[in-house]
């Protein structure tokens, strides 16, 4: 995942890999290593909760260079001294955890600082201004991932991306068989969790799965 939008050597729209919430590290590994493999992948967000700061650090060390050594990018969840500390390409951030700015600090210019905007368009604004690389909107479906307290409609990817350069990630029970409006509409990451480690033929299915429905959905809005 590069600063900016997607080159022309990229698809409009990639994928963008959640970690389940809770997981072991060796045992999470291979499935990794498989969804990875299977297809494009732009990024990897661990995204642990309940765990300490030594847990997230060994699944850090033993994750990380799995999606880095396949030139993807390796984002950190509501940690940026531990991003920092443990070689990760960013962080990402909700409203109620380390600010922006707080972030770019500790973490400097070079590293990725993404920003979940739920379904705001005023928070959205603000991150953009202040230099965020990515907003996050969501949820666009019903998520059994974590409580979803907002919901998002395709209009707003849409507006974003008509006014403003900097890339949106949309988020929030996206399936292969439901993200078409979310890519037509101008999402230029599309954030899973379920629709790839709980794909009932494996993670590779999963992300075969959606890549194929990012390329046709994108295949349909370019000959409409």
């Amino acid at each position: 995942m590069a600063k900016g939008k997607p080159t022309q050597a990229e698809p409009a729209c990639r994928l963008y890999l959640v970690t389940p919430p809770a997981l072991e590290p060796a045992a999470f590994a291979p499935l990794l290593t498989e969804a990875l493999d299977a297809g494009d992948v732009a990024c990897v967000q661990l995204r642990l909760k309940d765990c300490s700061e030594d847990d997230i650090r060994r699944a850090c060390d033993l994750l990380r260079p799995i999606a880095q050594e396949r030139d993807v990018a390796f984002i950190l969840n509501d940690h940026p001294r531990l991003a920092r500390e443990t070689g990760c390409d960013g962080v990402h951030v909700g409203q109620q955890d380390t600010s922006y700015r707080d972030a770019r600090k500790i973490l400097g210019n070079d590293a990725i600082v993404g920003i979940t905007c739920h379904d705001s368009r005023h928070l959205a604004m603000i991150a953009g201004e202040e230099g965020a690389d990515y907003v996050a909107f969501g949820a666009f479906f019903p998520t059994a991932t974590k409580t979803a307290e907002y919901k998002a409609e395709p209009e707003l990817l849409s507006w974003w991306s008509e006014l403003m350069e900097v890339p949106c990630v949309a988020i929030g029970g996206i399936t292969a068989e439901n993200c078409a409006p979310l890519v037509t509409a101008g999402a230029d990451f599309l954030a899973v969790v379920n629709a790839v480690w709980g794909h009932p033929q494996g993670p590779a299915a999963g992300v075969r799965a959606l890549n194929a429905a990012i390329e046709a959905s994108t295949g349909a809005a370019l000959a409409g």
